[in-house]
């Protein structure tokens, strides 16, 4: 029985459970997975572990699991491992923890030299034996290759609409989309005089960067160009700022890299 894995030693030590949905979309709507692992707290304390003792690093819902960069709880739950403070970790399934088999053997490694049981939904598993290694292993590659198929499944898709000249992405600097698809140049005489702005600067001086110092100092209105870079279809309003307020805010490397942007892309 597995149960039978979980001695003294082990309740000795606090349990963790890590908590984590990929994306703020899936927190969301998939609010029934949250709950399933939230309620694995009850596995816990059916095997010992009282509810004080249970300590929920539920701060990574909305991240992604392929790196372990930017996910503080995961990290905190690598240091209490590693800091021989955990005798089980808990995750509803190994793709909760990480889907980098960098960062899940690491976990496997410091959990066997810990003494730490690992838990999910399927069972419990003692990292210092070699079938239950073996396993975890398996577990952790084919949750990386999950990943994989889904981004090729995603981009296969992209690649397909592409094909069939139906993609939309966000278009250039000063470009809009028709009602119908076609990319036109936005119909705002202000956008126009901007965009005709910077290419009449650039045209003087030669220099993205002194173009962008000249909009600066010129006190015009119209080199806000970042602006109007999203797709404006059946209308809109373009949110204009002051280009020499932007250099006092200290803003001008972002400032001179719109108007490089500008010059470079495909009009």
């Amino acid at each position: 029985m597995p149960e039978l894995k979980v001695t003294q030693q082990h309740l000795d030590h606090d349990a963790y459970l890590y908590i984590r949905q990929s994306t703020p979309r899936q927190v969301l709507e998939n609010t029934e997975s949250t709950q399933r692992q939230y309620a694995l707290r009850d596995r816990a304390m059916a095997l010992g572990w009282p509810l004080e003792r249970i300590h929920v690093l539920d701060c990574d819902l909305g991240k992604s699991g392929s790196q372990s960069a930017g996910r503080d709880g995961f990290q905190k739950l690598v240091s209490e491992v590693a800091l021989g403070k955990a005798g089980l970790v808990m995750g509803l399934e190994v793709s909760r923890l990480a889907r980098n088999s960098a960062d899940w053997h690491r976990l496997i490694e410091l959990c066997s030299l810990a003494g730490a049981l690992i838990l999910d939904e399927d069972g419990i598993y003692d990292p210092a034996n070699f079938n239950d290694r073996l396993l975890l292993g398996l577990k952790g590659t084919m949750s990386e290759a999950e990943l994989h198929f889904l981004k090729a499944r995603m981009r296969g898709g992209l690649l397909n609409k592409a094909r069939r000249g139906e993609l939309e992405m966000r278009p250039p600097v000063g470009l809009v989309y028709r009602d119908d698809g076609v990319l036109i140049l936005d119909p705002d005489a202000e956008v126009q005089a901007a965009m005709r702005l910077v290419f009449e600067i650039f045209d003087r001086t030669g220099s993205a960067m002194t173009g962008a110092s000249s909009s600066a100092r010129s006190g015009s209105t119209s080199d806000e160009v970042s602006r109007f870079a999203r797709p404006r279809r059946g209308g809109g309003t373009v949110k204009w700022q002051h280009p020499a307020r932007e250099a006092r805010a200290g803003r001008f490397a972002a400032q001179r890299a719109v108007v490089s942007r500008v010059l470079t892309q495909a009009l």
